[in-house]
């Protein structure tokens, strides 16, 4: 605080001091810049990054922009997957008014054709003899569909990654529904959210909303862990549900930008051990004040048990959870129950760091920013796809809820208890993670009901 705003000589800050307040200071660069040659930016590139829906290439280009370059997506009649830069090589046009070939994209302009690769398979104003197509190459990024969403690669092309799959899609029947939502502002302040598991108390429960279930009003005793060497993160948090039932949620971010959200709706009262995913995204810069969340929701008997998700409100710029609709509402609306996307985005279009005042409720928060900064700076390999994609195995993760049946005891200190056994349902999580799913469950089903034992002989 500037000794300016201690005007009447005491140690309180002045009342109404706004004119001492005028001033904004300048984002965090390290952390919000995502541009090509930021140490962000080359850091995300070296991941594999969703960019649309499978959807959305059909009989036209897609215009796209992503980490501040404009692309353009399509998909040609033989049923490849393109992603060039989007102005041609010719005389600059947009790839987006291109029209679709039978392999690759040509331009509207002169129809010059461009190969997926980024080669040029024809100038058709040219002479027979011209070598000109063979003489350079345009702009692109190799392509790859999962599960209903394009992801691209735009790093270094001999540093190209395995493209890895998670194991939270090996649950029996599970189903993947992609989404996306648009949001104008940076990409951090949207990702790091999920490290601040305490906001959806007051945002959704106990301002008034009650866009959740009355259960997620409760405190919950949290903590916070870094796994796989410093390249992710995991927070506990532990509730009780009631009386005589202990709510154990932990939810995992892999950087720099991918997070795995557990089970969404009310889990009713019923027990649960290791119940996996009910969402996963991937937070992607369109530039450094637009970004756009692509994920899949998850569909299966576990997670879903009573059906109260709905398909088919899922796609582009929907999906069925509280956070993915109300940037569709009346602002009226928005206003009364605003939900995370209007808090995220109303924070400027790029968060001031300087001028947060941090508390005990953002461990999360500052943890995952120490990550990043470790990251970018290459003070971590472990946090570096070379060291951590190598196999194209899916990739153990750490992401469940825990439901048990264990009554409050009279003489105890209820908050240790929560904080103990969502500690110890966490370290079998993460010991387990080299085992198959089958022996993995077994492992952590056995230590949910050793510490129930345990708790209960006290």
């Amino acid at each position: 605080m500037r000794a300016a705003e201690h005007a009447t000589g005491t140690d309180r800050p002045n009342p109404y001091s706004g004119y001492f307040h005028r001033e904004v200071p300048t984002a965090d660069p390290e952390l919000t810049n995502t541009g090509p040659g930021t140490p962000m930016g080359e850091y995300m590139r070296r991941f594999w990054q969703p960019v649309c829906l499978s959807t959305e290439l059909a009989e036209l280009p897609k215009a796209i922009r992503i980490l501040s370059e404009d692309l353009v997506a399509y998909r040609d009649r033989a049923g490849t997957v393109g992603v060039l830069h989007r102005h041609c090589s010719h005389r600059g046009t947009s790839l987006e008014y291109g029209i679709i070939a039978e392999r690759g994209l040509r331009c509207c302009y002169h129809g010059w054709l461009f190969n997926a690769d980024g080669s040029i398979l024809d100038t058709p104003g040219e002479p027979s003899t011209s070598r000109l197509k063979e003489a350079f190459r345009h702009g692109a990024y190799p392509a790859r569909e999962h599960e209903g969403l394009v992801f691209i690669y735009m790093g270094p092309p001999q540093e190209q990654p395995v493209f890895v799959t998670y194991d939270t899609s090996d649950v029996p029947g599970n189903e993947l529904i992609p989404f996306s939502i648009a949001h104008p502002c940076n990409w951090l302040q949207i990702h790091e959210n999920h490290k601040d598991p305490i906001h959806s108390v007051f945002l959704y429960v106990q301002m008034g909303n009650n866009q959740l279930p009355r259960v997620w009003g409760e405190l919950p005793v949290l903590d916070f862990r870094e796994t796989d060497g410093g390249a992710a993160m995991v927070y506990i948090s532990n509730r009780r549900k009631d009386d005589e039932t202990i709510w154990v949620r932990n939810q995992q971010s892999h950087l720099p930008n991918f997070v795995k959200i557990a089970g969404i709706f009310d889990l009713g009262c019923e027990e649960r051990y290791f119940m996996r995913a009910g969402m996963e995204w991937w937070t992607v810069p369109n530039d450094d004040t637009h970004s756009t969340v692509f994920g899949w929701r998850h569909f299966n008997e576990e997670v879903d048990p009573h059906h109260e998700g709905q398909p088919e409100l899922i796609g582009v710029e929907s999906c069925d959870h509280v956070a993915g609709r109300t940037h569709t509402n009346p602002y009226e609306t928005q206003q009364r129950t605003p939900g995370d996307w209007e808090v995220l985005v109303s924070q400027r279009p790029v968060a001031i760091h300087v001028l947060e005042h941090l508390g005990t409720t953002d461990t999360g928060v500052v943890m995952f920013r120490k990550l990043l900064r470790a990251a970018v700076r290459e003070e971590n390999p472990e946090a570096w796809p070379a060291r951590r994609f190598n196999s194209d195995k899916p990739l153990a993760t750490h992401v469940q809820d825990t439901v048990l049946k264990i009554p409050v005891r009279q003489g105890t200190v209820d908050r240790e208890v929560l904080r103990n056994f969502g500690a110890a349902v966490t370290d079998a999580v993460i010991q387990s993670a080299h085992l198959s799913a089958s022996d993995r469950r077994v492992r952590i089903e056995n230590c949910v009901f050793r510490e129930r034992e345990t708790l209960a002989g006290q």
